[in-house]
């Protein structure tokens, strides 16, 4: 197997086991409040993700940038936190600054902080030459979000009807709203507990 083909392989499998499943949880972070049908709003959010994600994973893998493993490992928790906070928090997007479009922007920044922690787990395995098995592994990174993505509005699409079978007051939130809710304060109760453990102070 090639250089690239071994570290596409490596990427995905990261990506889908649990050496990623802070990453996962973020995702699920990231997709809680969106439909299927949502999937354009889905492309610009994990874009922006991906697009921060790669540039920290770069720079650190390469040397350009050295941050404490410790302080990213606390800071990963912390985004996942805030992403599923801000779910709960912000109950019409179109009413808040951007319409909603600030998500691309904070997906960016905090992959930024999950770049970091890929390449804290990816520098031992690379030697000399970087830039193949980098995109490699990036690739394999973003083919492994997507099949979690799927999986995940599979998910969601079951959960969304077991809800709709309840019989809601009128007074209580959508379906939709009851699913953002329950998934994004599990999320953020794990988030918070692995930041607690992870904390460097």
């Amino acid at each position: 197997m090639s250089d690239f083909g071994a570290f596409l392989q490596l990427g995905f499998q990261h990506i889908t086991d649990v050496r990623g499943l802070d990453h996962v949880l973020f995702l699920l972070a990231l997709a809680a409040i969106y439909r299927p049908s949502d999937w354009r709003e889905v492309l610009r959010v994990i874009t922006a993700f991906t697009i921060g994600h790669s540039i920290t994973l770069a720079l650190a893998v390469t040397g350009v940038l050295d941050l404490p493993t410790a302080l990213i490992e606390f800071l990963i928790p912390i985004t996942i936190v805030a992403t599923a906070v801000e779910n709960i928090v912000v109950r019409d997007r179109q009413k808040v600054l951007g319409k909603g479009y600030h998500r691309p922007v904070f997906a960016a920044i905090f992959g930024l902080v999950h770049g970091a922690g890929f390449a804290n787990y990816l520098r031992s395995l690379f030697v000399d030459d970087l830039a193949v098995p980098l995109l490699g592994f990036n690739v394999g990174l973003e083919v492994g979000q997507v099949a979690v993505l799927m999986v995940t509005f599979v998910a969601f699409a079951g959960l969304d009807a077991l809800i709709g079978r309840i019989p809601l007051p009128r007074v209580h939130a959508s379906p939709l709203r009851v699913r953002v809710f329950a998934v994004s304060s599990v999320v953020a109760l794990v988030a918070a507990v692995w930041a607690a453990e992870r904390s460097p102070w």
